[in-house]
């Protein structure tokens, strides 16, 4: 199985350096279309419901300290298949050229992200609490593949 990081340098192989927030979302959405195009996972790594969005934690201790990212050394695209690379191209493609804050803005939008953001009493917490609750995959995949053709 193929990790977070190894998805990570593919995008940065294909798109060129990006902020690291903008690569744990363009991660993000390529593990959401994978789900929802392939009903395969990328990876196996949990995807967490942080307060400026979905974030693998693999992928954010393997950049700490880096604004901008230019290379995952760990990452090792070579253990992506030629239909996995099409799936993250064509995320790469749409959300590629949008920004880090439009892209936070998306996925903090969208339910599987506020979903595990609820709090099992009726409040929910606040946008800004910390939360290391998981987004799952079946939320992740029903979610999007409600939206096909959209990426």
């Amino acid at each position: 199985m193929t990790s977070s990081l190894d998805v990570a340098e593919y995008i940065l192989q294909q798109k060129g350096p990006v902020t690291s927030i903008k690569l744990q979302k363009l991660v993000y959405y390529s593990q959401a279309w994978s789900l929802a195009l392939e009903q395969e996972p990328l990876f196996e790594e949990p995807i967490e419901a942080w307060a400026d969005g979905p974030i693998v934690r693999n992928l954010m201790q393997s950049q700490r300290e880096q604004s901008h990212v230019s290379s995952i050394p760990q990452g090792d695209p070579g253990r992506l298949t030629a239909d996995q690379k099409g799936t993250i191209d064509a995320v790469i493609v749409y959300y590629g050229q949008k920004s880090t804050q439009w892209l936070e803005e998306m996925t903090n939008a969208e339910d599987p992200w506020r979903m595990a953001r609820e709090q099992p009493s009726s409040n929910k917490p606040p946008n800004s609490k910390r939360s290391g609750k998981t987004i799952s995959h079946k939320a992740m995949q029903d979610y999007y593949s409600g939206l096909e053709g959209h990426c």
